[in-house]
């Protein structure tokens, strides 16, 4: 069995990331707003993340049933949950519905019950984006809020 690495990430949840027999480098950050992502690590850098992929929770159940995976793990990962709060990063790219427009634009305030906090841009953070912020294609959103309220900005940033 390989080796699996686990990062706490506060208020997030955790990632755990390990290397197949076949040397790919895989994750998964299990959020506690009950989603995962599946990192696919890029072959030719093993610490850039070549690939990412949204896992809702009915996802998560197929794919552990598929794997034939026991949901102590989740359960566990749920137990490490801060009440009432939730963060999550949300990836910006050229096909989502936020590129190129304003927060304000986007209809992100306060009534989602989640606020944008920071945008991580290529290696700059930007703290408290005005809602005049533009976002583009490689913008990571940092969203803070009630569990509903990221799901909800999540949504609305990740349309299509």
């Amino acid at each position: 069995m390989s080796d699996v690495t686990e990062t706490p990430l506060p208020g997030v949840g955790v990632r755990m990331d390990f290397t197949t027999r076949g040397n790919e480098r895989i994750g998964l950050i299990a959020h506690r707003t009950g989603h995962r992502d599946l990192l696919i690590y890029d072959r030719e850098d093993p610490d850039q993340c070549g690939r990412v992929v949204r896992l809702e929770e009915d996802d998560v159940r197929t794919l552990a049933d598929l794997l034939g995976v026991s949901h102590v793990a989740e359960e566990l990962t749920h137990l490490q949950s801060i009440q009432g709060l939730a963060i999550d990063w949300v990836p910006v790219d050229g096909t989502s519905a936020c590129a190129g427009r304003t927060l304000r634009d986007m209809g992100v305030n306060r009534s989602l019950g989640a606020s944008v906090v920071a945008v991580i841009r290529g290696e700059e953070t930007i703290q408290s984006p005005p809602e005049e912020f533009v976002l583009v294609d490689g913008d990571t959103a940092v969203a803070v809020g009630t569990n509903e309220g990221v799901r909800k900005l999540f949504d609305l940033l990740q349309a299509r």
